[in-house]
């Protein structure tokens, strides 16, 4: 039986499956996805556009004609270059659809390993950048009574810059998520049927909150095999953030069953390998706030 690179077929049903078992699926389901283009297996290559200012009109003249815009395209590297092999016993193999069949196979390693290394590479990568790009994370100690101020302090730094309130995720972990529903500057009002949760600056509500399990919300990791916290690791205990301001671009270069045969003692090899990587869009960084333990 001739082999197959099913990466494409694969790449799509794993894409169907993402928004439920990613916890930062909405980050990857953008319109960023759509507006950059690949140069080859590892590189994308993203738009950059910058325009100048109105000028005031002139009913009695011309003015002179030019071009008031720039469009480049800056090129990225992908470099989370992973790979995954493993054996099948040929009664698990359905032959008329070896796409089914491949899922089969990889369903508890994509649950179980695959799934929860992207969410932890693409929160410590995030984090990594933004550090890089010169900002820094906000350290003061969370308590009951100061979580709700250390929000408003993050969504007005992001109004000053002009973040769309809309959509904006703030993730936190279990223990913050508890800390927040009981905070002591929460004031609920019941006024015309209105029972949402309101603060005197932002409406909590107008807010999503994902929960993330505090072992995908560190600042480093080792992905020397699957995730582990790496060396000097922070908890993050607070990631507020705009899906507009990353692109997370993927490509599976090979997805693949080969036959059984001698060398593999009768049995199926399922092989795949992917590129893949987190970036913040550079007019964009400002949509991004941390905080973390000090």
């Amino acid at each position: 039986m001739p082999a197959v690179n099913y990466a494409v077929q694969y790449s799509q049903a794993l894409d169907q499956a993402y928004p439920n078992v990613l916890h930062f699926a909405k980050y990857r389901s953008t319109a960023n996805d759509s507006r950059y283009r690949w140069v080859n297996a590892n590189t994308i290559e993203v738009p950059s556009i910058s325009t100048t200012g109105r000028v005031d009109g002139d009913r009695d003249t011309i003015g002179t004609a030019k071009r008031n815009h720039s469009n480049a395209w800056v090129p990225l590297t992908l470099t989370n270059h992973r790979k995954w092999s493993t054996l099948e016993h040929p009664m698990n193999i359905d032959e008329t659809n070896q796409v089914l069949s491949i899922q089969n196979i990889t369903k508890v390693f994509n649950e179980t390993q695959k799934f929860p290394e992207m969410d932890a590479y693409f929160i410590s990568k995030v984090y990594a950048d933004w550090i890089a790009a010169g900002k820094s994370a906000d350290t003061t100690a969370i308590t009951v009574e100061n979580v709700l101020s250390i929000f408003d302090a993050m969504m007005e730094r992001m109004d000053e810059k002009n973040v769309p309130q809309s959509g904006r995720i703030l993730s936190v972990t279990p223990p913050i998520n508890k800390i927040i529903k009981n905070a002591k500057e929460l004031s609920r009002f019941i006024n015309n049927g209105d029972t949402s949760v309101k603060r005197t600056v932002h409406d909590i509500d107008d807010v999503e909150i994902e929960v993330i399990p505090s072992d995908l919300m560190k600042t480093v990791y080792d992905f020397t095999e699957g995730y582990v916290a790496g060396e000097g690791a922070k908890q993050i205990n607070m990631f507020l953030g705009h899906p507009s301001a990353t692109i997370t671009p993927e490509k599976y270069s090979f997805a693949q069953l080969d036959a059984p045969s001698a060398g593999s003692e009768g049995k199926y090899v399922y092989f795949e390998e992917s590129y893949d990587d987190t970036f913040i869009l550079k007019n964009k960084i400002d949509a991004i706030e941390f905080n973390i333990e000090a």
